[in-house]
């Protein structure tokens, strides 16, 4: 009998989570069993992806660094990696300002609606977060971001999980042991090649326990819903933003296409996994393992590659978020600030959603943060920041489940390109957790 492939289990995982928490919300203390006793175990699975993420990118970027056997390749690596996430993020960004403005979503909102949700969610704690934050983030010089990826206590960067710095640290050291030479490197080399396979084999076995992971999560999702006639109030905006969402997602499948000459719906079917997961934790640091076992063992790109495009593609690229910033900011505008839709103010939000998708990367909730930024960078009233965001917050959380999985797709389209283009794309060679069970048993 064939074994069910992994993505499908997770899907079964992701509907019968979703169909359970439809249900424990009409049950008397539903909601209470479902964040007792079924949500700890995705938390416990969002927490074993991340307690593998820091050894995963120190491993696989300090082996494939110091295996180019050439500096100048990774300046050659570097720049391609950083202008095709700035090339395809500006496309993002378009997209999502181009539905918004044909499909208007924000136009004729009824003024009635427009009180319930001020008056439900105004005041709300992750509002008032998400202002704080982008406040703090604002107060920040100018070169703060640039600061912040050199760290001074690399084991407080290990603990605290700031990736840009983990990635400074690895390139630093992969760097050295090119200069130190080959037969004093080989040990330490051959130390982080064989830490690297056993991270990637705990991706594997982590993986085993997925699709319960996402029927915890989704369940744990639904429940929060409280209010549905607010979401179907923001249908129409919600709609823009998954149609945005899609679109670029067709965009990454025509680059795929053109550019790497592989199927697109091969594509999907070998990143879907990383995809599902990144939908259910709405985080692509939490999804980064995963999405490297996937690129390296079913894409075929070489370690090198993914090992240096994907941490980097988690931390500073995020197309997902940035169309969704185009959208909410003009959506935003169209409900409650109609005279700042200014064909300049657009080509501002343009310019500030690209620089805050690279800057911000260290901030949690990332996309709201950024959001609130983005509006200020065209003079949005202060006082009508936190209507602004009380108007998207209900729908935030589903939508950015999406987005995340946009950001994933990105990142694993960009390390292909990177890949072809150097030559470092070659044949899928999956691994399997049991590969060698059958020696230890």
């Amino acid at each position: 009998m064939k074994k069910l492939a992994l993505h499908w289990k997770i899907i079964i995982g992701m509907v019968l989570g979703i169909i359970f928490g439809f249900i424990m919300n009409t049950v008397d203390g539903g909601k209470g069993f479902v964040t007792d006793w079924i949500a700890p175990f995705g938390t416990i699975f969002i927490n074993l992806l991340k307690l593998i993420a820091v050894p995963l990118i120190l491993a696989s970027l300090i082996k494939g660094i110091s295996d180019l056997k050439d500096i100048s390749k990774i300046k050659s690596m570097g720049l391609r990696t950083i202008g095709i996430y700035i090339t395809t993020t500006l496309v993002a960004i378009v997209i999502g300002l181009s539905i918004v403005n044909v499909v208007k979503p924000g136009k004729g909102m009824p003024q009635e609606t427009i009180e319930k949700i001020k008056l439900k969610y105004e005041n709300d704690a992750g509002v008032t977060d998400k202002l704080m934050k982008a406040s703090a983030q604002k107060d920040a010089g100018p070169l703060q971001a640039l600061v912040d990826i050199f760290p001074s206590n690399i084991f407080e960067s290990f603990v605290e999980a700031s990736m840009l710095q983990v990635i400074f640290f690895a390139l630093f050291v992969g760097i050295c042991l090119l200069l130190i030479g080959e037969e004093k490197a080989k040990p330490l080399v051959d130390f982080f090649d064989s830490l690297n396979e056993v991270v990637m084999k705990m991706v594997d076995l982590i993986m085993l326990f997925a699709p319960y992971a996402v029927f915890a999560l989704l369940a744990n999702v639904i429940i929060a819903f409280d209010d549905t006639e607010i979401l179907v109030k923001l249908l129409y905006y919600a709609l823009c933003v998954v149609g945005g969402l899609m679109l670029m997602i067709g965009f990454y499948l025509i680059l795929i296409t053109v550019y790497t000459k592989k199927n697109p719906m091969w594509f999907l079917k070998q990143i879907s996994p990383a995809q599902l997961l990144a939908f259910s934790t709405s985080s692509s640091a939490a999804t980064l393992p995963v999405t490297m076992e996937r690129v390296e063992e079913h894409l075929g790109v070489d370690k090198e590659v993914s090992g240096f495009v994907l941490p980097v593609g988690a931390t500073v690229n995020m197309d997902g978020t940035s169309l969704y910033q185009g959208i909410a900011a003009v959506f935003i505008m169209q409900v409650i600030w109609p005279e700042g839709l200014t064909f300049t103010n657009q080509l501002v939000i343009v310019a500030t959603a690209l620089l805050a998708s690279i800057g911000s990367a260290a901030v949690p909730s990332a996309g709201m943060v950024m959001l609130v930024i983005v509006l200020e960078s065209i003079g949005f009233p202060a006082e009508l920041l936190p209507i602004g965001l009380a108007l998207i917050f209900a729908v935030d959380r589903p939508l950015d489940m999406c987005r995340t999985v946009v950001n994933v797709t990105g990142d694993a389209t960009v390390s292909m390109m990177v890949a072809k283009s150097l030559d470092k794309l070659h044949d899928p060679q999956p691994k399997e957790w049991d590969d060698h069970y059958d020696e230890v048993k």
